[in-house]
């Protein structure tokens, strides 16, 4: 911000002042985006910089090497997992990392349960990590199934060949067309 705009007019031409108001405007400005970045760091949806300290104080393996936005998403997902785990629980869960929506079809006499992506067609990607993060919030006595939804036969019926050259066969079961 310009701190000159907020002065009276007869400082516009006194060279002092502005060079003092804009050493002054610059620190102001300096000083909003620190204080901006330190309190993004106190949440894990923001955080960068403190990411491992979340980790670390949630329990979780420190892997630098692992994007911002996945080492967040395992932060929100351990977190939201506190406690006792619900079918919605590990919904919420799965939703995160599929960007889609989720089914959780409970078989209790069998001790397991299935997630099966009913919003993204194929397998969704970071999959080796959204089964790492279920097991982690899973009860230890329960078996999970992942299911996945591709395009059947009735799906492209509509397709004719000339669409369908254009495209690959697994891009014709996994999008939507």
């Amino acid at each position: 911000m310009d701190l000159m705009m907020l002065l009276p007019d007869y400082y516009e031409k006194n060279e002092t002042m502005r060079i003092l108001q804009g050493i002054i405007s610059d620190e102001t400005e300096s000083l909003g985006q620190g204080l901006t970045d330190t309190v993004n760091q106190c949440f894990p949806i923001t955080a960068n910089g403190l990411l491992e300290r979340w980790e670390r104080i949630l329990g979780l393996e420190v892997d630098a090497s692992k994007t911002p936005e996945f080492r967040r998403e395992r932060v929100l997902a351990k977190i939201s997992g506190v406690g006792t785990t619900t079918k919605a629980m590990i919904v919420d869960t799965a939703s995160r990392y599929s960007n889609g929506a989720v089914e959780v079809i409970e078989d209790n006499p069998h001790y397991r349960f299935t997630v099966k992506f009913v919003g993204t067609l194929g397998i969704p990607g970071n999959m080796a990590d959204l089964k790492m993060t279920i097991e982690e919030i899973k009860p230890a006595h329960l078996a999970v199934d992942y299911e996945y939804v591709y395009n059947t036969w009735s799906d492209i019926d509509a397709l004719t060949w000339a669409q369908a050259v254009g495209h690959t066969w697994k891009e014709i079961r996994t999008v939507k067309i």
